[in-house]
């Protein structure tokens, strides 16, 4: 995955006067779909984590709002919960959410920074019904590593909801192992779970930067 991020305007000022504003939000949509809106996003991380910075807690803060712009992590969350998403009270779901945040955002980013330095390039976007579907491969010593991401529209925002990497769904995997955790010690003992997690990777972060 490789370079800049976001929105590209290709409205003149000689348009606003000759469409209507209905046909101005269809040519934005059109102009900036799924896949120049994937394509910008990562690229835009992939620069900064290739520019040479010296203050990481910066580029740290940097990439992760470009994450959060990009992903819809409530959508996430419930597909991560399954049905257990409807059972859980309005708390655990806020809890959920956030600790989901960010274990998601370190394991997105811990994928990404393995491949900084490969070639990155963008295949076929696939839209039905306000839904997207956008391959990337990542070319690394001629294997190719493919990395799918599944997007919703909201408004004129194409949102990730999914990542595929290696044909492994990030979301599935976590339902996965998350309705096993609920079925035999439930919510509390998660979210304590993912608490520990998000502590394990970063440790581990800052250990490997440590050693670079």
């Amino acid at each position: 995955m490789k370079k800049i991020w976001l929105l590209s305007v290709l409205l003149l000022t000689g348009l606003f006067t000759s469409l209507s504003t209905a046909e101005i939000v269809a040519a934005t949509v059109v102009a900036d779909g799924p896949k120049v809106q994937i394509e910008q996003t990562v690229n835009a991380i992939l620069a900064v984590l290739r520019c040479d910075v010296g203050d990481e807690v910066e580029q740290r803060q940097r990439i992760s709002t470009m994450i959060r712009k990009k992903f819809d992590f409530k959508v996430m969350s419930q597909g991560a919960l399954g049905r257990n998403w409807k059972v859980i009270s309005a708390d655990e779901r806020e809890k959920f959410i956030t600790l989901f945040s960010s274990l998601l955002e370190e394991t997105y980013l811990g994928r990404i920074r393995a491949y900084t330095d490969q070639e990155v390039s963008y295949g076929e976007e696939s839209i039905r019904k306000g839904r997207a579907v956008v391959e990337t491969f990542i070319h690394n010593g001629g294997v190719e590593i493919p990395i799918t991401y599944k997007l919703i529209l909201q408004g004129q925002d194409w949102m990730v909801y999914d990542v595929v990497i290696e044909k492994v769904s990030l979301i599935r995997n976590y339902r996965s192992s998350y309705k096993n955790i609920l079925r035999s010690k439930g919510m509390t003992h998660l979210l304590e779970q993912m608490s520990v997690k998000i502590e394990e990777l970063r440790q581990r972060e800052a250990s490997e930067e440590a050693a670079a």
